[in-house]
């Protein structure tokens, strides 16, 4: 069992290594800031596949110093939101939205669970993300959660590869807002963004 698990890692430290991160620049970053005027939040973002139950991808948005989502490993891509090492910039609500909407189709459905949080957690979680880089393909959940777990208040979430495990976590938090996004078409990724 050990040899497989150490075959694995080294797998994914090689795969790791060959990415090739998206490096979106300071002044394209900077040319989209967006910070939401409401209170610091943390939301995290769980793909659900609408015939198992199973989790396919988890992200946070944070609205800290400005908005952002950290996608890690995810396979948002459009000129119109900047990335730099699997964070997502310029998160106006318009991009939320059709963030979520190319998430949520036939076969998925989107669940959002918000948290109100103080500045300074916002602030950590916000320097987390952005510090983080970007995400090796199928640990979206332990670097969202790992992340998660180092935010001051946050150290009783344990890091974790399942995103129910994950959103189950957050489901005990108090004051926690819950809600869940459904489309009924066939689309993907690519098809929700040429609204942007």
């Amino acid at each position: 069992m050990r040899v497989l698990v150490s075959l694995f890692l080294m797998l994914g430290l090689v795969a790791c290594s060959e990415s090739s991160p998206i490096l979106a620049t300071p002044e394209s970053i900077a040319a989209v800031s967006y910070r939401d005027e409401g209170p610091s939040k943390l939301t995290v973002i769980t793909m659900i596949n609408n015939e198992t139950g199973a989790g396919g991808h988890t992200a946070l948005m944070i609205n800290g110093p400005q908005r952002i989502i950290f996608d890690p490993a995810g396979s948002f891509r459009t000129p119109n939101v900047p990335e730099r090492g699997d964070v997502l910039y310029g998160i106006t609500p318009q991009v939320f939205q059709t963030y979520r909407s190319s998430h949520a189709r036939a076969s998925h459905h989107v669940v959002t669970q918000e948290i109100v949080i103080s500045q300074a957690q916002a602030q950590a979680a916000y320097q987390l993300a952005t510090r983080n880089g970007p995400v090796f393909g199928g640990f979206c959940t332990n670097a969202a959660s790992r992340l998660l777990s180092q935010v001051p208040g946050f150290s009783q979430i344990g890091v974790t590869m399942s995103p129910i495990r994950f959103q189950n976590q957050i489901e005990q938090i108090p004051g926690v807002k819950t809600e869940k996004y459904y489309e009924n078409d066939a689309g993907d990724v690519v098809d929700a963004l040429a609204v942007l």
